[in-house]
């Protein structure tokens, strides 16, 4: 299922579609393309651990890298990543003796309002450090707990913007030859022209693709790309 999106003939791709044609992310520094978009949230990620803060939130929609920079920072600090949603579940004690934590998804919090209190309590008391990553700021989590918005309201905020027409090419440059195809210019801005702009869905799209290409035997062409993305459109209203 796809729907338009922010620009005129966007896609948005749902989670469902070409899962099982993902190679494994690579999450690495070297893999992460710098640009306007990221560059203050790169920075502070690099700065650990001179942070303003034992704490930092790490905000984006999604595709915009948050997952990328979360795993950058959790190999420089020797991290450990937890789901927010299995906060409740967790040994909060055990967690906190780590250096260093990764929450992410962190709007998703939903009863576990307590034991990310005291988590943050935790951390503070140890002098560890601890990353949260999430959509929107914390007043947009509809959070029942006063003090825990409060200490989630003085934690510095970096923000990533979704990524620029260049950097969302270069992503797709990258992606490409990530799968060994090598394609046309053409082909490169006629998808960045037409899907939304997220690192996910470039995914997507580069993964459907490569499997057209083996199918046919042949290179990813503009023909390939313009069917593709009408086939999975609500509205063809394109006449590109």
């Amino acid at each position: 299922m796809v729907e338009s999106t922010s620009k005129p003939g966007a896609l948005e791709l749902r989670g469902q579609l070409a899962l099982d044609l993902e190679l494994p992310a690579h999450f690495g520094r070297e893999d992460f393309l710098a640009a306007p978009a990221n560059a203050p949230a790169l920075h502070m990620i690099e700065a650990w651990p001179d942070w303003p803060d034992q704490l930092l939130l790490l905000l984006g929609p999604p595709g915009s890298g948050k997952s990328h920079l979360a795993a950058i920072w959790a190999a420089r600090a020797d991290a450990e990543t937890v789901a927010v949603r299995t906060l409740g579940e967790a040994d909060l004690f055990a967690l906190a003796e780590k250096p260093a934590l990764v929450l992410e998804d962190a709007e998703e919090i939903g009863a576990a309002e307590a034991p990310l209190f005291h988590l943050i309590n935790l951390v503070r008391e140890r002098k560890a450090s601890l990353l949260l990553t999430a959509q929107q700021r914390p007043a947009a989590w509809g959070l029942a707990t006063p003090d825990l918005l409060s200490r989630l309201r003085l934690a510095p905020i970096v923000e990533l913007e979704p990524p620029d027409d260049a950097l969302l090419k270069a992503g797709l440059i990258k992606l490409f030859n990530d799968r060994q195809l090598s394609v046309d210019a053409a082909v490169v801005d006629y998808i960045a022209l037409h899907i939304d702009r997220s690192f996910d869905i470039a995914r997507r799209i580069v993964a459907l693709l490569d499997r057209e290409a083996l199918a046919r035997g042949g290179k990813v062409t503009r023909a390939m790309a313009r069917a593709l993305l009408r086939g999975l459109r609500i509205d063809d209203d394109d006449d590109a």
